[in-house]
């Protein structure tokens, strides 16, 4: 009918609702949100980016429940004192123990136990599938490519950003999209003075999560080897926590990954002083 269609965060048209909420002044909110000059609008996305989100929201579902399957596992069979670490590497303990265990516990347990093992090697296998997939989409698309060569940053997380950022034209600069990912300090400001708290951890919660475990590997191996006399990570580590340090690099990231989305170059490694 010849109109332009936009999309609105409903965070954004909450606080034009009057008094009571129903159909009327729900319809009546919109258009007063939809017409003012700075609203910001929901990009739409294609669909060959739509598809890329799904198979990685598919595997990161797949591992909640494969971390989910574990926990119970371990939890299960704790009660009967067979006990393995955290994390799926020291399954193979459990499963020792439970051919192991003989008569000790009960044999509904060992048989719900190797249920529970079996369940969680199909996921595996699932989610090795789907990491793969994601892997070969990586190699052929050229973006991608480019974003891998930043430290901390690896097909998952590379094909993520792809996927799921919005356009970078909407972003005026590096700040503004690290702060649509959540990595900058919540704000309290008033009177002409700045307070600054604590990450405000607001938007894409995917995106936040990935780069702070890329940015903790990186912190965790410099810390371990050394970071380059005279570098922003020597300079951090020096004086500040690890868990700081990776958040505050995870921001710098963020950063240089909307620099390479909007052009066309790869990373390169600052200059030390």
């Amino acid at each position: 009918m010849g109109h332009a269609v936009r999309l609105i965060a409903p965070a954004y048209v909450k606080p034009f609702v009057k008094r009571q909420k129903n159909d009327a002044a729900d319809a009546e909110a919109i258009a007063e949100a939809a017409s003012r000059p700075t609203m910001r609008f929901v990009a739409v996305k294609i669909v060959t980016k739509q598809a890329a989100g799904l198979t990685f929201k598919t595997r990161d579902l797949l591992v909640r429940q494969r971390t989910q399957a574990i926990s119970a596992l371990r939890g299960h069979l704790a009660e009967y004192g067979l006990i393995a670490p955290q994390g799926p590497a020291h399954l193979a303990r459990l499963k020792y123990a439970l051919e192991q265990s003989g008569s000790e516990p009960p044999e509904a347990v060992i048989e719900i136990g190797m249920e529970l093992l079996s369940h969680i090697e199909a996921l595996e296998v699932r989610i090795d599938g789907l990491s793969a997939r994601l892997r070969t989409e990586a190699r052929q698309d050229e973006m991608v490519r480019r974003l891998m060569t930043i430290p901390g940053v690896g097909p998952v997380c590379a094909v993520a950003l792809a996927a799921l950022a919005p356009p970078v034209e909407s972003f005026s600069k590096g700040r503004d999209f690290a702060a649509w990912i959540g990595l900058v300090p919540r704000q309290d400001s008033s009177g002409g003075k700045a307070r600054l708290g604590r990450t405000a951890r607001m938007g894409q919660r995917d995106l936040r999560r990935l780069l702070i475990i890329g940015a903790t590997s990186v912190v965790r191996w410099r810390a371990r080897h050394g970071a380059p006399a005279g570098s922003w990570m020597a300079r951090m580590l020096a004086t500040k926590p690890k868990m700081l340090v990776a958040v505050a690099l995870a921001n710098k990231i963020a950063r240089v990954a909307r620099a390479l989305m909007r052009g066309d170059g790869v990373y390169r490694a600052p200059a030390t002083a």
